[in-house]
């Protein structure tokens, strides 16, 4: 099931269940599909490229809730919270801290890095291998650790 059919299935399960914070959440997520849909460029969106979708939208939620946090409006960050949490139940589980560590060393080991100038090939093949399972600048915090 694409994640088209699934938003489609769970905006009619919300509706009905009247659930208007799951609501939102999807209706953010259908609306930046079907921008990306009919943006001109005929490009179809693989998987890779949902999951790209969805952490975009749950990054500007996130540089949202930091900025409500800071001006103490707590009504707006919780409207916030509530949509990063909708939209990342549509994205892959994320890694924990260990196996990320495992993660950077593996790739570590393969590129045969051994300081910070080799931190962008690191973060290349990383980032591919993590496949939105972690967030950049998670990892790039994880290699700049185990390469410093």
């Amino acid at each position: 099931m694409t994640l088209e059919e699934r938003i489609t299935t769970d905006m009619k399960t919300a509706m009905k269940a009247k659930d208007k914070t799951s609501l939102r959440g999807i209706r953010a997520i259908k609306s930046a599909l079907l921008l990306q849909k009919t943006d001109g460029s005929g490009t179809v969106l693989d998987e890779a490229g949902e999951i790209a979708l969805l952490q975009k939208l749950v990054k500007s939620r996130q540089d949202s809730l930091d900025i409500y946090t800071k001006q103490n409006r707590e009504d707006l960050a919780q409207t916030e919270r509530e949509e990063i949490e909708v939209i990342s139940r549509y994205l892959p589980q994320q890694l924990s801290e260990e196996e990320l560590g495992a993660l950077v060393d593996g790739v570590i080991a393969k590129t045969g890095a051994s300081s910070m100038r080799d931190m962008g090939k690191v973060m290349g093949m990383a980032n591919k291998e993590a496949a939105g399972r972690a967030d950049g600048k998670t990892i790039a915090a994880m290699v700049k650790q185990k390469l410093g």
